[in-house]
């Protein structure tokens, strides 16, 4: 499959109540920006490059910076860039995306579709920061990107009309991959399963028709194997890798969920992918061949099936929360072999971060837990409560940037301060 190619525009021209606006459009970089600028930080690798942060809390946790009400409902991380923080929520019948400045002030906050308000109401996804603007999916599946600065919309896509986008029961909660001019999403649809947006218009520069299967609930990541650069993800019953450059499906191996929840990011490695899903499916790790035409199935564990919670790799470790049997296992396995390093079960089901030597966790119900990364696994060292909610209210991942805890409830976003003394 070749690309569409589309000619290089530098502004969009927008028509509204019989005016004329020209808004200069982001020129597209080559690399991600610095910062956290996308849903896991760079690289979506989930490793913060924070140093000099506390080894242990006070008992009631590390100090409150401050605390922001006002985000909506929804279960999007933070994106934090150029000085402002993002994320978007419902707001009645609306979603918007937002965004504050480091100290908690907000600075605009602008719609960007209709509310998601089926299963499990709440916005899904992280904005995307790149070169000037945010980009957002909403669940939906209106793309958008907005000036970082005001909030103002420079374009927006339906992805349904488009390419006959198909969500799950939950809707489209992928996070965006902004690229070398290029934003990536799966609309999962018979017009555009996988497809590539100029960065600056929205219009379509590739659009993959080879996948067989409709979208999923993954947010993908991009990588380079051996020389060739390429997208990979989950969809309702596979994993598939797609060339950035041409949409052509490289490769695609079976991974059907016991239920439809494959969420969890891939994790590469030295040509090594591991990928996962809930309730009893497991995790795999996978071998891409040298020539990226084909995959192999290194190990699978039943046992790991990490469904919301996200896994991170350390030092050829694999952290993760597995949600068998009541997610009551955290697990530290080794990445290439599968063995068991170390398990704890009492942390419960947990979503994740780490930064300077630590991993911290957040628990559905609002526990948050420091551990200790040790030479073969973790020791638990602080632990304090957020206020009790819900089981599965606290499901936006934590963020670790400039000093900074960030923890997101639905229409509230608390800043710890983590600096050491």
């Amino acid at each position: 499959m070749s690309p569409r190619l589309i000619p290089a525009l530098t502004a969009t021209v927008l028509f509204a109540a019989g005016s004329i606006c020209l808004i200069r459009s982001p020129e597209p970089s080559t690399n991600r920006p610095a910062g956290w600028p996308e849903f896991h930080g760079p690289q979506r690798r989930n490793l913060s490059p924070e140093t000099g942060t506390r080894a242990r809390w006070p008992e009631e946790g590390p100090p409150l910076a401050w605390k922001y009400t006002g985000c909506g409902i929804g279960y999007a991380n933070v994106s934090i860039a150029d000085g402002m923080i993002f994320t978007s929520g419902n707001v009645d019948d609306r979603e918007i995306v937002l965004a504050l400045d480091l100290a908690g002030r907000p600075l605009w906050r602008s719609p960007s579709g209709p509310a998601w308000r089926r299963a499990t109401p709440g916005s899904r996804s992280t904005p995307t920061y790149a070169d000037g603007a945010v980009y957002l999916l909403n669940p939906n599946g209106r793309v958008a990107a907005f000036e970082a600065r005001t909030g103002r919309e420079i374009w927006n896509v339906d992805l349904v009309e488009r390419f006959a986008a198909r969500g799950g029961v939950w809707g489209m909660t992928e996070n965006l991959i902004v690229e070398d001019g290029k934003v990536y999403c799966m609309p999962g649809g018979a017009k555009g399963r996988v497809v590539a947006l100029d960065q600056r218009t929205g219009a379509t520069i590739w659009a993959n028709t080879e996948i067989e299967h409709t979208a999923a609930y993954c947010s993908p990541t991009v990588i380079t194997h051996r020389g060739v650069r390429q997208w990979i993800s989950m969809t309702q019953r596979s994993v598939v890798s797609v060339d950035v450059d041409t949409g052509e499906l490289l490769w695609s191996v079976p991974f059907a969920p016991r239920a439809p929840q494959n969420a969890l990011t891939p994790i590469y490695h030295e040509g090594h992918v591991f990928v996962a899903s809930g309730h009893s499916t497991g995790g795999s790790l996978l071998k891409i061949a040298d020539d990226s035409r084909d995959v192999t199935v290194v190990w699978h564990r039943r046992d790991l099936d990490n469904c919301h919670s996200g896994s991170i790799l350390l030092n050829g470790k694999l952290f993760g929360a597995a949600c068998r049997n009541g997610g009551k296992q955290f697990y530290c396995v080794d990445f290439l072999s599968g063995e068991d390093l170390q398990i704890d079960r009492t942390l419960g089901k947990v979503a994740l971060t780490y930064a300077d030597g630590m991993i911290y966790s957040l628990g559905y119900r609002g526990a948050v837990s420091l551990l200790e990364v040790r030479p073969r696994g973790f020791e638990i060292v602080s632990r304090f409560e957020l206020p009790p909610m819900p089981a599965n209210t606290y499901l936006a991942h934590p963020v670790v940037f400039g000093g900074r805890l960030y923890i997101r409830c639905h229409d509230d976003l608390y800043a710890f301060d983590i600096r050491a003394n």
